[in-house]
């Protein structure tokens, strides 16, 4: 009697454990899909300066979080939207430069998005906005024969945190994303 409830227990402790890795995405990670989009390393940036073709230019975010412009040099660029950069880039070229500089700035590329685990072909692809699990996974040379195809664990930076959850695969994906898809078990 002991020896079958043990063993029950036993059980019990093992199926909770295979679950106790279950991450489910925080609220944090639908949020970040409504924000504006935000710049970081690995962004590259189309400025166009009306009237200065000089100055116009696609310009890359660098490692550090800032773009390299002519005459103002480097502009902070990590954690700022397009118009934050547009309103910056136009207060340091007012600030000696240019009279009224008209300055719009576009994402030209954004920074990969990369897929591991139970895939045809693990590594680093283009995002595009619009880009879903389901449609990285198919970039990737899709579900590999042992693959869970539910869902998938996505680690993805939000405020400068790196959080990893459990989404769905019509889940929309950013930027930076890391997707992993992990083997099922039966």
């Amino acid at each position: 009697m002991i020896t079958k409830a043990l063993a029950s227990v036993l059980a019990l402790s093992l199926l909770t454990a295979g679950c106790s890795g279950y991450r489910p995405a925080p609220a944090a990670f639908h949020q970040a899909i409504d924000k504006p989009y935000v710049l970081d390393a690995g962004d590259s940036v189309r400025v166009t300066v009306f009237e200065q073709e000089g100055l116009t230019n696609t310009y890359a975010v660098d490692q550090s979080g800032y773009i390299s412009f002519p005459l103002v040099g480097a502009v902070a660029a990590r954690g700022k939207t397009v118009q934050q950069i547009e309103r910056d880039l136009a207060v340091k070229l007012r600030n000696g430069y240019l009279r009224d500089p008209d300055i719009s700035v576009q994402i030209e590329r954004y920074r990969p998005i990369f897929v591991m685990g139970e895939v045809g072909a693990a590594g680093q692809y283009s995002y595009v906005p619009g880009l879903t699990v389901q449609k990285a996974v198919a970039l990737a040379g899709g579900f590999s024969p042992r693959a869970n195809q539910a869902d998938v664990d996505i680690t993805r930076s939000i405020n400068g945190k790196v959080m990893t959850g459990r989404v769905v695969t019509s889940d929309p994906l950013l930027p930076g994303d890391t997707v992993y898809v992990r083997e099922r078990l039966f």
